[in-house]
């Protein structure tokens, strides 16, 4: 076993003020995946840090992080790294001034499934179903959500 069996994620639980999430649809490993904005953690920074890089790396500009929503609580294999375990870590943010790249408003509006081609859309959060989701703990945190927003 390596040293360091674990994996630590950062995501962004993006609303705005019609009780919508901001999904991310990605092209990543030879798969569709729909998820929330967010990457990995890496050497030397912060949650937070992380999740504000991650921002300006996907969005081209910063959110303001306003509280923290959930941390994995059981155990979840890394998705693409077995034997490692997962340590995810969700934020609700927002954007401190409107966005300024594209949202679309259907699931994976890119002209190529080529890695790392993503795209973003609004969707509320009644309507959002962990079915449509793709990794494991973000159904949880979707179910989380609904059961906060009712």
């Amino acid at each position: 076993m390596e040293k360091n069996p674990f994996v630590i994620r950062v995501y962004a639980l993006i609303l705005n003020r019609q009780n919508e999430i901001l999904l991310s649809d990605e092209f990543r490993m030879g798969m569709r995946m729909t998820k929330f904005p967010g990457g990995g953690l890496e050497y030397g920074e912060g949650t937070l840090e992380c999740l504000h890089r991650e921002a300006l790396e996907e969005f081209g500009q910063d959110i303001e992080i306003t509280e923290h929503f959930y941390t994995t609580d059981f155990f979840q294999e890394a998705f693409f790294y077995p034997q490692h375990q997962l340590i995810s870590i969700y934020y609700k943010a927002r954007f401190p001034e409107p966005p300024r790249f594209r949202i679309s408003t259907i699931p994976f509006d890119f002209e190529e499934e080529t890695e790392g081609n993503q795209s973003f859309r609004w969707m509320r959060i009644e309507d959002l179903d962990p079915a449509m989701i793709t990794l494991p703990v973000d159904k949880r945190v979707t179910e989380l959500l609904r059961q906060k927003c009712r």
